[in-house]
């Protein structure tokens, strides 16, 4: 497939800086969620995982130590290369438009950290969930975790500078046409760069509409890493698990 640097997704996460701004993110919960979750869905030892937008890898990783057979899959050539160099026996990396199904079935399926709703076209959306239905075995568990857009609108904060690395990430946010925006400016080495994030905003009721859509079953859902009850206005996460 053509690699597609047209779209925002697919220049910015390729970058240097977008792994810089958020490198502060989270890992002791990111692996209490992993440890919750593959508890929860009590998958079999050598269980098929993919670990689908995957970055560079670092829960594929912990889902690897954890014993489990993990595929990471990412648009990022960059972040699949990093990734790469933890591969193994069981532990593979491949670049991968979601979109499009695998040639393999899973046993599961994990799409964490608000990795979807990316697509300037809507219909792609459940082209993607069509892809993971397809990927999945009879009796495999799929999982998006995704931000739970009431709140995030609630608490949004639309102006902010974050200085990592002596870079000063100047970021404004707000909310156009069904989408969380994110516009990110910063200079470095004297030259100016500008990224936009688009999200669209998806609720839990948009989700089950397109699930139905698809055919997929919506089993449970969540509203944070400790797999706690979701609450439409204050959750911070939508965990949603389907087959």
């Amino acid at each position: 497939m053509q690699k597609d640097t047209t779209t925002w997704y697919a220049s910015w996460f390729d970058t240097p800086y977008y792994h810089i701004l958020y490198k502060d993110r989270d890992y002791t919960e990111a692996q209490l969620f992993m440890d919750n979750l593959t508890h929860y869905l009590n998958l079999p030892d050598n269980a098929k995982i993919l670990d689908l937008a995957c970055g560079k890898g670092r829960h594929s990783v912990y889902l690897n130590q954890l014993g489990y057979d993990v595929t990471g899959a990412d648009l990022s050539e960059n972040s699949i290369k990093t990734a790469s160099e933890h591969a193994n026996t069981t532990l593979h990396f491949e670049v991968h438009d979601m979109r499009i199904p695998f040639d393999q079935k899973f046993d599961a399926i994990f799409n964490l950290f608000t990795s979807f709703g990316y697509f300037e076209n809507d219909e792609d959306n459940l082209t993607t969930l069509n892809a993971i239905k397809e990927s999945l075995t009879d009796y495999g568990f799929a999982v998006i975790d995704f931000m739970n857009v009431t709140h995030v609108i609630d608490n949004l904060v639309p102006e902010e500078v974050k200085s990592v690395d002596g870079i000063d990430f100047h970021i404004k946010r707000y909310v156009k046409d069904n989408h969380i925006f994110k516009e990110i400016d910063f200079d470095d080495n004297g030259e100016h760069f500008h990224f936009t994030e688009k999200v669209k905003a998806l609720t839990l009721q948009d989700f089950e509409t397109m699930m139905e859509e698809a055919g997929i079953f919506l089993l449970d859902v969540f509203g944070d890493y400790k797999l706690r009850k979701f609450l439409k206005n204050d959750s911070e996460r939508l965990i949603m698990i389907f087959k």
